[in-house]
């Protein structure tokens, strides 16, 4: 049995209260900031969604039940960080789990004070008289946000019985700024996240069988996530044969067929963060002429991407030298005419390459960030985290005469800039082509008891 001491499952409050401060640093004394958690989703009947709270959220309060409030009110004299949340109720917790209640809001998720979420009503007027600046996030609780904003409207309207706020400001820009630049302990959570995600891989290139379904293989992956106290961060992509050239395919019920590549991009969320992991590999354990041709200009062009992926140069960089060499490739096969610079200036590479090199990777899978300022694109920096994912596809209906038809491939792996360069934090899962087969040969044993 695997040693899973070294894996936590609950965050860090000490993180949490620090980039609170930071917030109250900027809200200062004359602002208020109020971030609600995302309600609640129904699946069908009475049955929800499992709840996972939004990512900004989660990433100032560490507090992941529904039906919670967060407020950062510098100098308010109940204290600068308010968290309403649902009380304590023994018929609820019966049935549906235990809640921290505002005891264990104080208790466990540092709140100053905390209150029944059926009290923010009598608090919010309060909480915004006599504030210069609301901060307030938008597009994650619609309806909360407008209830603020109504409530705002109507201080306003008392005249001089209060003194509402002047301006609202997006609390959202200011808190992906500061989620774009990974701290060390964040950094720690996103390699154990690309660890188990690795291994996942790793487990399913020795599972796969030619007549296995694709959901069978992605089996393998999410139990070897949930082995390790983790779920999958996003849907998982299983696709054989030509299903690989469907990008966000996820449908995972083909067969598939001796001699099919097959392409994975699946990966584990640990505490909130995820981990994002595209590996492509022949169903049978052996590569054929065609498919390593066009592999190793997919490899070539992940291994071009991260050798370029520096801090000081700017964010398109990374997909401009895997684009360079993938073109380069596609004229030396003869899926592409002219030169380099033509096919990338003409954008005819766009059949078979139609999608960029990298995003933002973090608490959310496509994470937070803006990639221009002012329009220019933005200069990498130390903690950023993004992926670095080339592919070529190369559909039957477009190319039916092609030794390439059907062949889909993305290398796909999460880096974090360092000082130097970069630190590639899915290196534990082959991408060379003869790791891959050498891997493969060997029979999956489990490493859970």
């Amino acid at each position: 049995m695997r040693d899973q001491r070294h894996l936590r499952h609950t965050d860090d409050p000490a993180d949490h209260a620090e980039r609170r401060a930071r917030v109250a640093n900027i809200v200062g004394a004359e602002g208020v900031a109020i971030i609600a958690a995302t309600p609640e989703r129904n699946r069908n009947n009475d049955v929800d969604y499992p709840y996972r709270p939004n990512s900004d959220f989660r990433y100032l309060t560490g507090f992941c039940e529904p039906e919670a409030i967060a407020v950062i009110a510098p100098g308010f004299d109940e204290g600068d960080y308010l968290l309403f949340c649902r009380a304590r109720n023994a018929d609820q917790e019966i049935w549906i789990g235990r809640r921290a209640g505002p005891e264990g809001a104080m208790a466990d998720y540092g709140a100053d004070r905390a209150y029944a979420i059926d009290e923010f009503e009598d608090w919010i007027g309060r909480l915004l008289d006599g504030r210069r600046t609301l901060y307030l996030t938008f597009g994650g609780h619609p309806e909360f946000e407008q209830s603020v904003l109504d409530h705002l409207g109507a201080l306003r309207s008392q005249g001089r019985g209060s003194v509402p706020p002047r301006e609202v400001l997006a609390l959202d820009v200011l808190l992906h700024e500061m989620r774009l630049r990974k701290s060390e302990s964040e950094i720690a959570l996103m390699r154990q996240a690309a660890a188990t995600s690795a291994r996942a891989h790793a487990a399913a290139m020795q599972s796969v069988r030619p007549g296995m379904y694709e959901y069978q293989l992605a089996a393998i992956l999410h139990y070897t996530f949930e082995s390790d106290g983790m779920h999958r961060a996003y849907p998982s992509i299983v696709g054989a044969g030509e299903n690989a050239c469907v990008l966000h395919y996820i449908e995972n019920s083909a067969p598939m067929a001796d001699g099919d590549l097959v392409l994975i991009d699946a990966g584990a969320e640990y505490r909130g963060y995820a981990g994002d992991i595209t590996r492509t590999f022949p169903v049978n354990g052996r590569f054929s002429a065609a498919q390593r041709e066009l592999y190793d200009i997919v490899l070539a062009a992940n291994r071009a991407a991260i050798e370029a992926a520096k801090p000081g140069q700017p964010m398109n960089a990374v997909h401009q030298a895997a684009l360079e060499v993938l073109v380069a490739g596609l004229i030396d096969v003869g899926l592409l005419e002219g030169t380099v610079d033509e096919a990338i200036a003409e954008e005819s590479y766009r059949a078979y390459f139609m999608h960029g090199t990298s995003h933002w990777l973090g608490m959310d899978v496509h994470d937070v960030g803006d990639y221009k300022i002012e329009g220019e694109w933005r200069l990498l920096e130390p903690g950023m985290a993004l992926t670095v994912e080339p592919g070529l596809y190369v559909r039957a209906e477009d190319n039916p005469s092609s030794r390439f038809a059907n062949i889909g491939i993305r290398v796909e792996d999460d880096i974090v800039i360092t000082e130097t360069g970069c630190e590639v934090l899915t290196a534990d899962v082959p991408k060379d082509a003869d790791e891959i087969e050498a891997l493969m040969a060997k029979p999956y044993r489990s490493e859970i008891a």
